[in-house]
């Protein structure tokens, strides 16, 4: 990469990978914590943000050694083989889920103000869901007109509610009995169902690393501090949600709760559309448009049948969209709640990430000149000992969504890995898929990420 290119900045870093963490998990889930834990939830929301930054603990290694031009998607191609790049692909489908909970946290905010549309949930969120995608044939730059709109009128109001509620905390906030509400296993569980709101701080970041000043300085650096912000504006806004009213008050609700008891009116309804809606739809927008073109070169490598290439006369892969459709609106129609649907990311999301946390220890064996020189440099057993830290956060936030499911959403996590699984397996065993095309591009991806900030190959 020509240094002319390499024009990001420490604060472009910053600000790309806040704006990108900050987003609907806190509007949805928020309520979901409290009732876990009760008012140390602000301690849950930390500790959320500390497990996630180990639960993703690979990025930040990797890109502290090689400049990768893919991003995440070149991280793992990187670390994986033939067998685990199917089921990582496989995985990667499961992300479509996510669709779901946007469709139905937005229905459950904006019915705060229209009341009327609440017993429709389910067929107004599915109905939120087709005008979105609906929106992507308008084009990238269209989606990104609006998404740009809607993230500045989500961060001022995260600016005002935090404002506005700070000053309405009750006193002794860190005492009495609703602090550590059921004990360290309800905090163990908000910590895990806060991770979906915690994490997201490393993927902006390393998605622009070929795009950036010395990146294997500066992204380490900004994940680090990207995390650290995040962890101070939830902790400020779970203090908020937790207390100013009491616990009591806040069972089954939202922010509308708060946020009608610290806003005069007419601000209560702006921060309901601008902070809740708008927040939800942001990350929707971003998800079908990070999901898509993934699950279209899932498609292409061969990793689903043939009839998933099929293009309208025009170009369209309309079956790859239809597939990543269904996935969106299935748990809707199924009617999973919000904290399964978080689950049924979450859970493969982990494991595999547990995968890849401990393969870094062999990446750092095999490439010891870019290890070397990483600017997180450390002794062989500390970093042992950080790998197998990533991997238990990983095991942790698992373990922790899995128990608190009914046992028909476990069968169906279980399932759904088992499916992956064997369908990655089954793929490569007819030859649908050609191992050493797989390795060719590695290979490819490896040379990349090997070069050096002078832009010469090092080995």
């Amino acid at each position: 990469m020509s240094e002319e290119r390499k024009q990001l900045t420490f604060f472009d870093l910053f600000t790309l990978g806040l704006g990108g963490a900050i987003g609907s998990g806190i509007f949805v889930l928020l309520s979901a914590g409290i009732a876990y834990t009760g008012r140390s939830i602000v301690v849950a929301v930390l500790g959320g943000c500390l497990i996630m930054l180990l639960a993703y603990f690979y990025n930040v290694l990797l890109s502290s050694m090689f400049v990768f031009r893919g991003g995440d998607y070149g991280q793992k191609a990187f670390l994986f083989g033939p067998y685990a790049t199917g089921v990582s692909a496989m995985f990667s489908m499961i992300g479509g889920f996510g669709i779901a909970l946007y469709g139905l946290a937005m229905v459950e905010y904006a019915g705060i103000i229209f009341p009327l549309i609440l017993p429709y949930k389910r067929l107004i969120g599915v109905l939120v869901i087709t005008l979105f995608f609906g929106a992507t044939t308008r084009g990238a730059k269209f989606l990104s007109k609006i998404n740009n709109v809607m993230t500045v009128i989500l961060l001022t109001a995260i600016v005002a509610f935090i404002a506005f509620g700070l000053p309405q905390v009750k006193s002794g906030f860190f005492t009495g009995e609703d602090f550590l509400l059921n004990g360290p296993v309800g905090l163990f569980s908000a910590i895990a169902i806060m991770g979906w709101a915690c994490q997201g701080t490393t993927m902006g970041p390393i998605s622009v690393s070929s795009f950036t000043k010395n990146p294997k300085r500066l992204i380490p650096l900004a994940i680090l501090v990207i995390t650290l912000s995040l962890a101070v504006i939830y902790g400020l806004m779970s203090m908020v949600a937790s207390g100013v009213l009491p616990l009591g008050e806040l069972e089954g609700q939202n922010l509308s709760s708060v946020s009608s008891q610290i806003f005069p009116s007419w601000v209560h309804i702006l921060f309901i559309l601008g902070g809740g809606v708008f927040a939800i739809a942001t990350s929707l927008v971003t998800a079908i448009t990070m999901l898509g073109e993934p699950i279209q070169q899932i498609a292409e490598d061969g990793w689903l049948p043939k009839v998933f290439l099929k293009r309208t006369a025009g170009g369209f892969p309309w079956v790859t969209r239809l597939l990543f459709y269904s996935l969106g609106v299935v748990p809707i129609i199924l009617n999973f709640s919000l904290e399964s649907i978080v689950s049924l990311i979450m859970v493969p999301t982990m494991l595999l990430n547990c995968y890849l946390n401990l393969k870094c220890m062999e990446t750092v064996k095999s490439h010891p000149r870019q290890w070397q020189k990483s600017v997180l440099h450390m002794p062989k057993i500390l970093l042992n000992g950080v790998c197998l830290l990533a991997c238990g956060s990983n095991l942790f936030v698992a373990y922790y969504l899995f128990i608190e499911l009914d046992v028909k959403t476990m069968v169906t996590i279980v399932g759904i890995i088992g499916i992956c699984l064997a369908g990655a397996f089954i793929q490569l065993k007819r030859g649908a898929v050609k191992p050493a095309i797989l390795m060719a591009q590695r290979e490819q991806i490896v040379r990349e990420a090997l070069e050096g900030d002078e832009g010469e190959v090092v080995a």
